[in-house]
């Protein structure tokens, strides 16, 4: 069938140019205005905070995310006078308006609202900025969901230019290191390119119908550089042999299609089921991460099976004759060699090899056992932005948890007001069990607005915790009050509680996608076992490879914690030093590279069945596998180290955490993993393996 496509392919070769250089014109204007449609929303749609969050939008007229806090220091100025301009400036934006107002230690704290979703508040920010200080507050801190997400675009924008810099120049070094400083050279950066312009514009689409993360741009283009090189490499690497033998270049392209271009379709398919359990996970956030994470892999595919061919018949032998520099898988391939010297080490003394790579492996993943996580955090972010400087303000100044109360939302029963002297004693006595919480700082209620609504019928109670947003304590907290204080209360029957603001909302976060992970974790192993049975045609070689799979997500994970939160290399990374990692991430990681792993797996083992097809013994099938692809995957295995290495160098906590945990759990896996334990454990396993 490939076969067929490649020359049908080859002979439209002129659409097929044009097609992709139209997508990538597309795409890249699209990229220009996708920023606009992304959010850093962590709702939870149908969850208790939910509800009270629809709650205090629809009766309170609040909104959690489309919220601001107004940092003030009174300098002698009246609390007043400080009130009364800041709801001046307010004002001046589109629905804004001023709910509360509080003066502790010489700070006044106003909390301002909107009416607009997360996007589109963290537009106003920046008038709001320059409606205070036109009311003579330029001094004035402004922070919140609306203004963290406007300070941080332009970081990440940064972030990204600087991180595609960094993975270009290392790829391009890598590149000529392994191929020579040949024509061949440009293939993979052409491939990458309209791979990265094409999702952009598919992810642009998506934005308009479904919620997508901020961190989509960096994940796609970071990732997608990565991937598409080590596609475009595989192939070119095979062409190169094939090159050797053929009578033209349409017949090398042709069978470069017909073996390598199967592994890299089954390859990408691998990738995509990792990601494609995302989906399945009820969070809108991580759902987004995996639409976009398909994208990159599916792109790949078409790229690998139309533009790929094309580049290559374009190249022809000209296009493999090196300069100067012959690469170490030129004529004399060097990689091979070592493989090849590796392997047989390994399949002289598999049980010592197999005991001391799976020890290294266990002694990379133990940090794993202390692993903590947190919906996000407000603190693991650049501390020059204006946000930023506002919440550390706020937090030496006030209390870290006054920017992020909880919100306890109170709904009587019909006909009854919160107004009234029996529902007041209630709220009372609610208020008193959470104020003898040893981790509330404070319990605020009240009897007028913004404690009741206009109808009577809706109360809330703002309580202030210790520590700050996403920590342990505060999570703790949430708990506390739904499972313990809210019972302890004795409420009369018909008065519904539900606990809402941001605190509930990463709690509820972390809940809804953590108690999914089990079974997104079973299923990617029973449909990555479905698709490695069918390639491998070897249940135990496909039941080995879903194993060694989760050997790499654990040693990434424990790679994760022994960074940034033992602080293991911490400082000459320049990570940040935190005690949890971001819910998100571990998820995402475990996806991408449960996907990334089989995508290895498959290169190697491919070859290794393919030498077993042409007759050869076991042992020496395991050797032509790793001789002719381990170089090619170790290769493509540091390009996609150098590609991540860009989230790595950023100055966002969440996509520092993900980038360790895929660049150190692919490299783990490209390494020992793939390198010691894959054929050590064949060897062991014996002829059975491959029935």
């Amino acid at each position: 069938m490939l076969n067929r496509w490649t020359r049908a392919v080859l002979r439209h070769r002129g659409i097929i140019i044009a097609g992709w250089v139209l997508l990538v014109v597309l795409g890249l204007l699209a990229n220009g205005a996708l920023n606009g449609r992304l959010s850093t929303s962590l709702s939870v749609p149908d969850s208790a905070s939910a509800h009270a969050n629809a709650i205090l939008a629809t009766h309170f007229h609040e909104n959690v995310e489309g919220s601001f806090t107004i940092v003030v220091v009174s300098d002698g100025q009246s609390v007043t006078s400080i009130e009364r301009r800041t709801t001046n400036a307010v004002r001046t934006i589109r629905t804004g308006q001023v709910l509360q107002s509080k003066e502790i230690n010489g700070v006044v704290y106003l909390e301002a609202d909107t009416n607009f979703n997360l996007v589109r508040a963290a537009r106003l920010t920046e008038p709001l900025r320059r409606a205070l200080a036109a009311q003579g507050l330029g001094r004035a801190l402004v922070t919140g969901p609306a203004a963290l997400q406007s300070d941080i675009t332009p970081v990440l924008q940064g972030d990204l230019r600087r991180g595609e810099v960094i993975a270009l120049l290392l790829a391009l070094i890598l590149l000529i290191a392994v191929l020579g400083l040949c024509g061949a050279v440009a293939v993979p950066f052409v491939v990458a390119g309209a791979t990265i312009g094409t999702s952009l514009l598919v992810v642009f689409l998506l934005a308009h119908v479904v919620l997508m993360v901020l961190y989509v741009p960096n994940v796609i283009e970071l990732i997608g550089l990565g991937l598409a090189i080590d596609y475009s490499l595989l192939m070119v690497h095979r062409f190169r042999g094939e090159m050797r033998h053929a009578t033209s270049t349409a017949d090398a392209v042709v069978a470069t299609m017909n073996r390598a271009g199967r592994t890299v379709v089954i390859s990408g398919v691998a990738v995509m089921v990792g990601l494609a359990t995302l989906l399945l996970v009820p969070v809108p956030f991580l759902r987004s991460l995996g639409a976009a994470g398909i994208v990159v892999p599916l792109v790949s595919i078409g790229a690998a099976l139309t533009l790929q061919p094309v580049l290559l018949s374009l190249l022809g032998p000209r296009g493999l004759r090196t300069l100067g520099v012959s690469g170490l898988m030129g004529e004399h391939d060097h990689l091979a060699h070592g493989w090849s010297a590796t392997t047989r080490v390994v399949l002289k003394r598999p049980r010592t090899v197999l005991a001391l790579a799976l020890a290294a492996v266990a002694l990379c993943g133990a940090s794993a056992w202390w692993l903590q996580l947190t919906p996000g955090s407000l603190s693991a972010i650049p501390p020059s932005l204006p946000s930023a400087q506002a919440n550390a303000f706020m937090n030496h100044h006030v209390g870290p948890g006054v920017i992020t109360p909880d919100q306890v939302v109170l709904v009587a029963p019909a006909g009854e007001s919160w107004r009234s002297a029996t529902l007041q004693d209630v709220e009372t006595r609610l208020g008193t069990v959470i104020l003898a919480e040893p981790e509330v700082a404070d319990v605020a209620i009240g009897i007028q607005a913004p404690y009741v609504d206009a109808t009577g019928r809706f109360a809330q109670l703002f309580v202030v915790a210790s520590h700050q947003f996403g920590a342990q304590e505060s999570q703790a907290l949430v708990a506390r009050i739904r499972r313990h204080d809210v019972p302890a209360a004795h409420l009369p029957p018909g008065v519904q509680v539900y606990v809402g603001g941001a605190p509930a909302q990463g709690v509820d976060f972390l809940n809804r996608a953590y108690g999914a992970f089990p079974w997104i974790v079973l299923l990617a192993m029973v449909l990555a076992l479905l698709i490695l049975w069918r390639a491998f045609r070897s249940l135990t070689l496909a039941a080995l490879a879903v194993l060694l799979d989760l050997v790499s997500v654990v040693a990434a994970y424990g790679a994760m914690v022994a960074i940034f939160r033992f602080g293991i290399t911490g400082s000459w990374l320049g990570t940040y030093h935190v005690d949890q990692i971001e819910g998100w991430v571990p998820v995402f990681v475990f996806a991408m590279l449960f996907g990334l792993s089989m995508d290895y797996e498959v290169f190697i083992v491919a070859r290794m069945r393919e030498a077993r097809a042409a007759g050869l013994a076991r042992d020496e099938a395991i050797m032509s596998g790793l001789t002719n692809t381990g170089g090619v995957v170790s290769a493509a295995a540091l390009i996609m180290v150098g590609a991540l290495s860009g989230l790595v160098l950023g100055h966002v906590a969440g996509l520092q955490e993900l980038g360790v945990g895929l660049a150190l759990g692919v490299l783990v896996d490209a390494t020992l993993v793939r390198g010691l334990i894959l054929p050590a454990s064949l060897a062991l396993l014996g002829e059975e393996t491959w029935h």
